[in-house]
């Protein structure tokens, strides 16, 4: 017989972990909003979540790979907006987040969603993390829900 294996939606007895950048503050600030409603309505308990701010998204994944070195979590939920401008930076620190953050997670085995926010603009960063059901935070904690609760089964199998 074929074995299936799916996360609960559920976050009650869930350890969550969020690292969210203070840089563009007024779109992260959305996104974080956003991965805390979406824990509340899944059951999960406010005691039972750390947050760590970090200065910008490039130091999401060192923060995001410690606390699931140190802090007892079951999933980490990332956070932060990146603006596209007029040089390559954009491009550096999206992708260098991206690997960093896999990197972290393949190490530690701890899921980590990418609740990053790579906008062409303002209007879109604002769109994606306001209160509506495209907030990237809310998304975010969904996944990193369903994605913990995945691997809790799949190892006690």
């Amino acid at each position: 017989m074929v074995q299936t294996f799916e996360g609960s939606h559920a976050a009650t007895g869930l350890r969550l972990g969020i690292i969210v950048s203070s840089f563009n503050a007024f779109i992260t600030q959305g996104l974080l909003e956003g991965a805390l409603d979406a824990i509340g309505e899944a059951g999960g308990q406010k005691d039972q979540v750390i947050v760590i701010h970090v200065p910008g998204a490039f130091e999401i994944p060192l923060a995001a790979q410690t606390l699931a070195a140190n802090g007892d979590v079951d999933a980490i939920i990332c956070l932060g907006c990146l603006i596209r401008g007029e040089t390559l930076h954009f491009e550096l620190i999206s992708a260098a987040v991206t690997e960093g953050m896999t990197g972290a997670m393949l190490e530690s085995n701890i899921p980590m969603t990418l609740g990053v926010i790579t906008a062409e603009n303002v209007a879109q960063a604002k769109e994606r993390s306001g209160k509506n059901e495209i907030n990237r935070g809310r998304e975010a904690a969904k996944t990193a829900i369903q994605m913990a609760n995945l691997m809790k089964s799949m190892i006690e199998r």
